[in-house]
C-alpha cells in the first residue's frame, strides 16, 4: 500500500527563507516598468502583503531600491553594481588574450586582479593543474598589503584607500610580511618608480610574485602578476614581460596613452577643472561601464 493509502503525509515543502524572499522581491523589478507599487510586487514575487512591505522598507534603508510615494524602483546600489559587474566583465574579456599570452610566455601561473577596499578580487586566474602553490580562485580574495597586485593597485590607487589600509592592524602572513605602515608606504614609493611590485614569500611560504598595474595617466583599475616558486632574480628577469602585458591591456581597452599638447609660445592653456590623471581614470571608467 502507498503512502497516501494508509494516511501518512507527504513531507511539507520548506518555506522560503529570508533571502529567497528579498531574490523574489528584486526579481519582480525585472521588466520594463520602472516602477512598481506594492500590489504589483506582491503579485509579481508570490509573498504575503506583510513580507513583502517588510522586505521592501529594509531594500530601501540598504539603497538596493528607492521609494517614490507609494512606487519603488531600483536604487543606486543596484546601479552601481550593475556597472561594476560590466566593467569587470569587459576588463576580463579584453584581457583574456593577454593572459593565456603571457602564461605560454613565462610558463607561470597568471592573474587578473582588482582591488575592493583592503582586499583584492581574482577576475581571471590562467595555469595549470601544477599550479597548486598558491590557492587562488576567480572571485577568491587576498589580502592587499602583502601581495604584489595589491601593492601594485595601492601604489597607484585612491589615497584615501590607500591611508584606510596603512591605519588599519595589518597582518603577517609569513615571516616576510610588512606590517609597519612606514615601511609599507615606502614599499608603495617603490612600486611607483618602478611601475612593477613584488611580493617576496611574503603571502605564501615559497611564493613569489611580480605584478604591473592597468593604468594610462591616473589611477590603477586592475594589475596583472605572475606567480611561482622563483627567486627574486626570477622576478625581476619577468618584470618586465608583466609590465608590457598590464600596457598591452590598456591599449586594447583605450588605446594607447597620449601625451598632453605642450602649448606654444604664443599661446596660454586655461587651467583644467580636473587634472589629467583624474580626467584620465574617469574616462576609463566611463567607456567600459554600461553607462554610455
Amino acid at each position: 500500500m502507498t503512502a497516501e493509502l494508509v494516511g501518512v503525509p507527504a513531507p511539507a515543502t520548506a518555506a522560503p527563507s529570508l533571502l529567497e524572499k528579498a531574490a523574489r522581491v528584486l526579481a519582480a523589478f525585472d521588466g520594463p516598468e520602472p516602477r512598481l507599487s506594492l500590489t504589483e510586487v506582491i503579485r509579481r514575487s508570490g509573498l504575503p502583503r506583510s513580507s513583502a512591505h517588510r522586505i521592501l522598507d529594509q531594500l530601501v534603508q540598504l539603497r538596493w531600491l528607492d521609494r517614490e510615494g507609494r512606487d519603488y524602483r531600483m536604487g543606486m546600489r543596484m546601479l552601481e553594481l550593475g556597472a561594476l559587474a560590466a566593467h569587470h566583465n569587459r576588463l576580463r574579456q579584453a584581457a583574456l588574450p593577454r593572459l593565456h599570452a603571457l602564461h605560454e610566455s613565462t610558463g607561470h601561473l597568471v592573474h587578473l586582479y582588482v582591488l575592493d577596499g583592503a582586499e583584492i578580487v581574482c577576475l581571471e586566474r590562467i595555469g595549470g593543474s601544477a599550479d597548486t602553490a598558491v590557492p587562488s580562485r576567480v572571485g577568491g580574495r587576498m589580502p592587499a598589503h602583502s601581495t604584489a597586485a595589491g601593492k601594485a593597485l595601492l601604489a597607484f590607487g585612491d589615497p584615501g584607500v590607500v591611508e584606510s589600509v596603512l591605519a588599519a592592524r595589518l597582518r603577517a602572513h609569513t615571516p616576510r610580511t610588512v606590517v609597519q605602515p612606514a615601511q609599507l608606504r615606502s614599499r608603495l614609493a617603490a612600486v611607483r618608480d618602478r611601475g612593477v611590485a613584488f611580493d617576496e614569500e611574503e603571502t605564501f611560504r615559497g611564493v613569489s610574485c611580480v605584478a604591473a598595474p592597468l593604468r594610462g595617466a591616473g589611477r590603477a583599475i586592475a594589475a596583472v602578476s605572475v606567480s611561482g616558486r622563483g627567486a627574486h632574480r626570477e622576478l625581476e628577469r619577468l618584470a618586465p614581460a608583466v609590465r608590457a602585458c598590464a600596457r598591452a591591456v590598456w591599449q586594447d581597452l583605450f588605446g594607447p596613452t597620449r601625451p598632453p599638447r605642450r602649448p606654444t609660445p604664443t599661446e596660454t592653456l586655461p587651467a583644467p577643472d580636473m587634472s589629467e590623471q583624474e580626467m584620465d581614470t574617469m574616462m576609463g571608467w566611463l567607456w567600459t561601464s554600461e553607462w554610455m
